[in-house]
């Protein structure tokens, strides 16, 4: 299995059994990778997979919590015994939190609930595979975050993001954050680490009002998924280019 799995690029999508994170995992499988599909829920993986490879792409499901130490561990186990390497994460897991969400009424179990999956769930996922991610020749990290996450455009006038977010938005400006310090601190180990906004993609994160499909937003994030070694690293981007923090 390790041979074979040495002639293909591997990536594993957390979050890969629906949306966005399933059609970056149809895109990254149609160039012929090996695709670890990241979820949770079973049937919804073993389903997921099952359509992947009806297609035609080398998918393989990966049980994953991203808010459970023990369940992170063992996708990284998983992976490493199956190709003992990683070349790409995509840290594409999120949870919404629904409305309303003004900071003056929000319920502080839903900041936490945000908070533990969008980013220490990405931390958590993150630390647990960089060990494979260091054996890639071309070790590619995508974080999945999105425009309302953007202080700069926050404050914009006649910018409209959405109307308050109390709780999602800030997690996404707290994972641009985070992003910006792993790329300070992986600058020398050839790691490109990036975040990814989709768009305004319709999902069930928003009851499916968007206004892109998920193939759209699939896009970026493939794209700075297979960035040259000579790629940026350390930003946030959208299909237009640099979105700024």
């Amino acid at each position: 299995m390790l041979a074979v799995m040495s002639e293909k690029t591997i990536a594993l999508v957390t979050g890969a059994n629906k949306g966005i994170g399933y059609e970056i995992a149809a895109g990254l499988g149609a160039l012929g990778w090996s695709v670890g599909v990241g979820a949770r829920d079973e049937q919804r993986r073993t389903d997921a997979v099952a359509r992947l490879r009806a297609a035609g792409a080398d998918a393989f499901g990966v049980p994953l919590d991203v808010t459970d130490d023990e369940s992170v561990t063992a996708a990284a186990r998983l992976i490493e015994e199956r190709a003992g390497r990683l070349d790409v994460l995509v840290n594409n897991a999120g949870v919404a939190g629904g409305r309303p969400e003004e900071p003056t009424t929000i319920d502080l179990e839903t900041v936490r609930r945000l908070v533990e999956t969008n980013v220490i769930g990405v931390i958590r996922v993150t630390n647990a595979m960089l060990p494979l991610l260091r054996r890639s020749a071309h070790p590619r990290i995508v974080n999945q975050s999105s425009h309302v996450g953007s202080l700069a455009l926050q404050t914009t006038p006649g910018v409209d993001l959405g109307g308050i977010s109390g709780a999602y938005a800030p997690t996404k400006t707290y994972l641009n954050a985070v992003t910006i310090q792993y790329a300070k601190e992986l600058s020398g180990a050839g790691i490109l680490i990036n975040n990814a906004c989709p768009g305004y993609v319709a999902t069930d994160l928003n009851g499916f009002s968007g206004t892109q499909t998920p193939e759209q937003g699939a896009v970026i994030a493939i794209r700075l998924a297979t960035l040259p070694d000579d790629g940026p690293t350390g930003r946030l981007f959208d299909d237009n280019g640099v979105v700024p923090w």
